[in-house]
């Protein structure tokens, strides 16, 4: 009806549908023998396009192949040889021998070979920044450490919530270390018990079984209050300044941006007659070394730092002040008990590795960075590490 060929006659009752022409032309009947005979033209794209919708007709792709004998056409299947060996030569068979031929175009296997860690990477950035700035490394093998070395000999009190099970690894076997310096032990106790050197200390019963207990270090300032100690038994002081790079460990929840490992980096200068307007000063350039301009600091609170601050730098990334490491100067009740002079001072600041290596490499979670998750081909795959230009842009 559509068409014009059928019309209904509502004269009769019922209605009859009659026919209102004589001859039918089905074009729809004519373009699909068109198709069929494969005789179409652009101009019919519309109409097909239509025909595909009623789904009177599909797309169908039909691959044609056409195989012919070639020249080295056998029924009898031969391996080609790979390799011209010795025996070939000396024989003379090479002459009557099929070989295999070589893909010149074709991609080599990858040898095996070695890689740096991303965390190794921004370390020697970190440690070349050191040795340029005139610092001597430490030596950080030691991951035992004493609760003497680690928590009193840096003023901080025995019922510390930093040296509960809850935050600090303790060892079981050695659980005790009896190796102590006798007489700096004395004056350690009689700082933080009945106070010394000008200080009422923390007026509490220090116990000696407390501090001979061994943990998993939990910041490499046990390191530093090693070496302060050496430096202040030499018979005349020479003015130092230390770095150190390496894994402490603490009783962490693992999370995308806690381990119970990690690394801390560490700086310290122990010279005559230095001032917080010192500290500043080793900071800006440390930092402006590292691409880090832009400086703010913030008081703090640590036990054996007086006073304390905390650093920020302005992140061009995120567009906010963010923490970038801890500083201070050290407590005179940690350093006269050492046997360093009066007009000794020891400034010091310290910050993560990770922290900086997932800011430059792109890392959201900490796990992907270290640990057993750790992808190898990441590690190979990853850049070169420059912290100078890299934190520009960031």
């Amino acid at each position: 009806m559509n068409n014009g060929w059928l019309q209904v006659d509502k004269s009769s009752k019922p209605a009859l549908v009659k026919r209102k022409v004589d001859n039918i032309h089905d074009e729809v009947r004519d373009l699909l023998k068109r198709i069929q005979s494969l005789q179409l033209s652009d101009s019919n794209a519309k109409e097909v396009v239509e025909l595909k919708k009623r789904k009177l007709v599909e797309d169908v792709v039909i691959n044609y192949f056409i195989v012919t004998k070639s020249v080295g056409f056998s029924t009898n299947i031969s391996k080609g040889e790979a390799e011209l060996t010795a025996e070939m030569l000396q024989t003379g068979s090479w002459k009557t021998l099929h070989f295999k031929q070589y893909n010149f175009n074709a991609k080599g296997m990858m040898p095996s070979y070695g890689c740096l860690h991303p965390l190794l990477k921004v370390r020697t950035e970190y440690r070349q920044i050191f040795l340029e700035m005139g610092f001597t490394e430490m030596p950080t093998n030691n991951f035992v450490e004493n609760s003497f070395w680690n928590f009193d000999a840096l003023f901080t009190p025995q019922k510390h919530p930093a040296r509960d099970a809850q935050d600090t690894f303790f060892l079981s076997d050695p659980a005790m270390t009896t190796k102590l310096p006798e007489d700096y032990v004395n004056k350690v106790k009689q700082v933080h018990s009945t106070g010394a050197f000008g200080s009422i200390g923390y007026q509490y019963d220090w116990q000696l079984e407390e501090a001979q207990k061994n943990v998993l270090r939990t910041h490499t300032t046990a390191v530093s209050t090693r070496m302060l100690y050496k430096l202040a038994q030499e018979k005349i002081f020479k003015p130092a300044k230390y770095f150190s790079i390496d894994k402490v460990f603490r009783n962490e929840n693992l999370d995308a941006t806690h381990l119970a490992e990690f690394h801390q980096i560490e700086g310290l200068i122990a010279d005559y007659n230095l001032t917080l307007g010192d500290l500043i000063g080793v900071l800006y350039e440390f930092f402006r070394k590292l691409g880090m301009t832009k400086l703010r600091f913030k008081p703090a609170y640590n036990p054996y730092t007086e006073p304390s601050m905390e650093v920020f730098s302005y992140h061009e990334g995120l567009k906010k002040w963010i923490e970038v490491g801890n500083s201070g100067m050290f407590r005179p009740e940690m350093l006269l008990p050492m046997g360093l002079p009066e007009d000794v001072s020891v400034i010091a600041w310290g910050l993560s590795l990770e922290r900086p290596t997932m800011i430059l490499y792109g890392i959201n979670n900490i796990r992907s960075l270290i640990g057993p998750k750790v992808d190898l081909e990441m590690c190979q795959q990853n850049p070169l590490c420059r912290v100078t230009a890299a934190t520009d842009e960031q």
